[in-house]
């Protein structure tokens, strides 16, 4: 019989669940979507970059997050994007527009679920927010590139 080594289980954190509430459905999670992008598009910041992004129609956009947040808080699969590609195109985004870009997410989650609920969804925003960090700003090729390697 073989068993995996101990230290895995340190490494490789559990799968994320889904979240089961009867308060968070499709419907819920399109509502967050809808108001946290009316409020990213007020930004004055934020808003400019996805002014030059999105031209026109919004709904697509929307449909796609509101696919996302399902795949991401409903583990759903509705989501088949890739959004680091999507992201390492936006060369006008500094680390600094994720903090604005987290604080809205926050207060929006917040104003709309239970603090429990709001809870996940933040948590889950800040794991993304973190991953896009590294891909767009801690490439390998950029690190060796400034080394001058």
């Amino acid at each position: 019989m073989t068993s995996k080594p101990v230290f895995l289980d340190r490494i490789r954190p559990a799968a994320e669940q889904s979240l089961a509430s009867p308060s968070v459905d499709r419907a819920s999670i399109g509502a967050l979507v809808r108001e946290f992008y009316s409020r990213v598009r007020k930004d004055e910041r934020l808003g400019p970059i996805f002014a030059r992004e999105i031209a026109g129609d919004w709904e697509p956009h929307l449909e796609k997050m509101t696919d996302f947040w399902c795949s991401v808080i409903l583990k759903n699969g509705d989501y088949h994007g890739r959004p680091v590609p999507a992201h390492l195109k936006l060369k006008d985004v500094t680390e600094e527009d994720f903090e604005i870009w987290l604080a809205l997410f926050r207060k929006t989650a917040s104003e709309l679920f239970t603090p429990e609920i709001a809870a996940v969804f933040v948590e889950r925003a800040e794991r993304i927010a973190t991953s896009l960090k590294l891909a767009m700003f801690f490439r390998l090729s950029s690190a060796a590139s400034a080394a001058g390697e």
